[in-house]
């Protein structure tokens, strides 16, 4: 069989939800299926790291999709014209959108409907692409793999979609996320604290991570307590910042609040490890990976009751209302005055990341595929 497979959003050094989900899930499903071809496709010069094995090739295909005009030239025109010539079997778009004009048989990820709750968070242009194109690419799939069931929930209510062609397939965790040992904790907080304690922000800065009411919280929490924790944001800067950083700027405890910028994927496991709590606080998430890092590094979470957050962290976090910025900051307190709390939770997380793991979720979507394409699930 060969499988063709959106590959636009593997881009070295950065990736992120969508770029990582499909990294770790393609680079077990070749090496598990070696008796297949896949033809990874981009959308411009990549790493030659992404050729992962003997039964990979890859294709740049033209134009490079980062604009919506772009996007419908890509997927639209270039996309279909590809899959014919390569006589793909089955085509693999893991990043919320297909073409409609393949006959190929095509299997889509997706990763949330964000866009459908908050369109006010992405400009106008973008959000009448998502929403003409989006329901269309969900009634057009064959199947459809969705990262939470809160996701794939949202698919039927939104769109109609028929649950039966949905699968879920959770996001994963790696192995090189674990506890740190209290020796190397200290190390870590003399690198990127100034050797103060710290709470953990982990995303890119936009308006969905909430960062706006995480910032108020914090305030909230140095203002009645008397412990000198610090706040750092681990995550590259996004769009419609002006607000975030305004809020910053006003805190009491500004200069307590460090912007670390995209951090190394090696500093992020110590990050985790080191800290004295994971305050991840999205109003909208169709995942949210850094949950599962943090409880794998046996990190106490504060996340938010909405979407599918509370899926996703199980019983093994702090769950609060996003949108109230007392509730985070109590949840801050609980944990900076309550260690027997903090030590159930690091307990809880590392028993509730146990269902997550990148060699299930690769599997799980291979099933996907065969579903689609009627090969055998081997």
């Amino acid at each position: 069989m060969k499988i063709a497979v959106n590959t636009r959003f593997l881009l070295k050094d950065q990736l992120e939800g969508i770029g990582r989900f499909t990294y770790e899930t393609l680079r077990r499903m070749v090496a598990d299926h070696p008796e297949h071809d896949f033809v990874f496709l981009f959308d411009r010069p990549f790493d030659p790291a992404y050729l992962m094995a003997p039964n990979v090739t890859a294709r740049v295909v033209y134009p490079p999709a980062r604009h919506p005009v772009l996007f419908w030239w890509w997927f639209e025109q270039s996309v279909p014209r590809v899959l014919q010539q390569e006589q793909a079997d089955v085509f693999l778009s893991t990043d919320n959108f297909l073409s409609l004009q393949t006959s190929v048989p095509t299997v889509l990820v997706v990763h949330d409907l964000a866009f459908e709750h908050y369109p006010q968070d992405m400009g106008r242009l973008v959000r009448k692409y998502y929403h003409y194109f989006m329901p269309r690419y969900a009634h057009k799939a064959q199947r459809i793999a969705a990262v939470s069931g809160y996701t794939k929930d949202d698919l039927v209510r939104q769109y109609g979609v028929a649950p039966e062609k949905i699968d879920v397939v959770y996001n994963g965790v790696n192995e090189e996320f674990s506890p740190l040992p209290e020796s190397e904790q200290g190390r870590v907080r003399a690198q990127f604290s100034e050797g103060k304690p710290y709470f953990l922000f982990v995303g890119a800065i936009h308006p969905r991570k909430n960062l706006i009411n995480l910032l108020r919280a914090y305030d909230l929490f140095r203002q009645r307590t008397d412990r000198p924790v610090r706040l750092l944001i681990a995550g590259r800067k996004g769009w419609h910042t002006d607000e975030i950083f305004q809020t910053w700027q006003s805190l009491a405890f500004q200069e307590d609040v460090v912007f670390l910028g995209r951090v190394a994927q090696t500093d992020l496991p110590r990050l985790y490890g080191a800290a004295e709590a994971l305050a991840y606080v999205p109003y909208f998430e169709g995942f949210g990976i850094p949950v599962i890092e943090a409880q794998q590094c046996g990190c106490p979470v504060v996340t938010s009751d909405v979407s599918s957050l509370p899926e996703v962290a199980g019983e093994a976090a702090l769950l609060v209302d996003p949108f109230q910025p007392e509730a985070i900051a109590a949840a801050l307190t609980r944990l900076a005055q309550e260690p027997a709390l903090a030590a159930q939770l690091r307990r809880a997380g590392l028993a509730n990341v146990r269902r997550f793991s990148w060699n299930q979720s690769a599997q799980q979507l291979w099933a996907t595929l065969c579903r689609t394409s009627g090969l055998n699930e081997r």
